[in-house]
């Protein structure tokens, strides 16, 4: 027993080469946009969202997730660290930027929660 679609039998998650490109697109996204929105209002708060936005998904993930894992968290926590980037990237840019580059960015992060659900399926039976 050393392969299964969903990842049950190696403890490690799913293939994710397309999701994961669209993750991390969105992520880039909110990692740019979030502080530069926020820094219009506070220097602070900028750097709190970098923190927030960059530093918990490196310091908590789920086992089997990723390759190291620093402190391991539930599945959930993992999927709710990933929803909060996609809601960032997408508020983010619809306060900052033209029309057309916030439709990209919405089209972006729901191309993103859809391509993620067999991650979030595997990451949800996690413990």
């Amino acid at each position: 027993m050393t392969d299964d679609a969903a990842g049950a039998a190696t403890g490690s998650a799913p293939e994710d080469g397309l999701p994961s490109v669209l993750r991390f697109a969105t992520e880039l996204v909110a990692w740019v946009a979030t502080p530069w929105w926020l820094s219009g209002t506070s220097w602070v708060l900028a750097v709190a969202s970098l923190v927030v936005l960059i530093g918990l998904p490196t310091v908590f993930s789920t086992r089997g997730d990723k390759a190291q894992v620093m402190v391991a968290v539930p599945g959930w926590a993992t999927i709710g660290l990933v929803l909060l980037q996609l809601a960032a990237a997408v508020v983010s840019a619809w306060a900052l930027w033209p029309v057309w580059a916030a439709v990209a960015v919405s089209v972006l992060a729901a191309a993103t929660l859809v391509t993620e659900q067999p991650r979030w399926r595997w990451l949800a039976r996690q413990p």
